[in-house]
């Protein structure tokens, strides 16, 4: 029963993904029949209100980071180095990922109890038979709101972690100027540039596997949590897959 409901997942995820690709396709052809209304609301949701606790984990991290890998350093003199290690590892890997998760736990989680309480409440089988399709009009606004904002918000989180990095190093005596030079010879355009694309894929990955979730939500009381628990789990494991296949792609191309 295990092996057969993980075939039935895989499944389901697959054809999940073909009509969500030809739907956002759609929305590029068809741009004025996108529900811009929605397309704001979630990102408003999934954005602005991601602001406060984007910043208090990304400056704790960028602390903490700093903080350990001054701790090595120092037994060698190379504290000077932890800055620019600290930005380029923020800037590439951190920042993406910290912002990937946050949004996982709050609106991956958010999107599928949403469409789960509509699918609960029969108003998604109410689209079909209407003939409107509820990817087109549920999830392509949500996974374009994610694509939109996984970006901003990691940028935002690179630039607190970074701040807060700056902050720590002067507590071993390494002022602005050198942590700020350091890091613009560490840290490349391309770096910045992987890291954002990276966060777009992550902002696809959480917002389609929260719709997903939702879309398949069961009957019952209990049924809009566990697909709300089920979004997270499943959007923090995709989380890793595309980081891992991204991670391969950057060794063998050097991006």
């Amino acid at each position: 029963m295990a092996a057969q409901n993980l075939l039935d997942d895989m499944k389901g995820l697959i054809t999940f993904v073909g009509h969500l690709s030809d739907d956002l396709f759609w929305s590029v052809r068809n741009p004025k029949q996108v529900r811009w209304g929605d397309f704001v609301n979630a990102a408003v949701e999934a954005g602005i209100a991601a602001l406060p606790i984007v910043g208090l984990v990304a400056f704790l991290i960028g602390v903490i980071l700093s903080f350990q890998a001054a701790i090595g350093m120092q037994q060698f003199g190379a504290t000077s180095y932890v800055g620019p290690l600290a930005a380029l590892g923020i800037v590439r890997e951190m920042g993406p990922l910290i912002t990937a998760i946050l949004l996982a736990g709050r609106s991956s989680a958010a999107f599928a109890a949403e469409i789960g309480t509509m699918t609960v409440n029969s108003e998604v089988d109410a689209l079909v038979s209407g003939g409107l399709s509820p990817i087109r009009f549920l999830v392509v606004p949500r996974v374009l709101a994610g694509i939109l904002v996984a970006p901003i918000l990691t940028l935002f989180a690179d630039i607190v972690s970074i701040i807060a990095s700056m902050c720590t190093m002067l507590i071993y005596g390494i002022p602005f100027v050198n942590f700020y030079n350091g890091m613009l010879n560490a840290v490349d355009i391309e770096d910045i540039c992987s890291g954002l694309i990276k966060a777009t894929l992550f902002g696809v990955v959480v917002s389609a596997m929260g719709c997903l979730r939702g879309m398949q939500t069961g009957t019952g009381a209990a049924a809009v949590g566990i697909s709300a628990t089920r979004a997270v789990v499943s959007s923090i494991v995709m989380i890793v897959v595309v980081d891992g296949i991204f991670a391969f792609i950057s060794y063998k191309t050097g991006f």
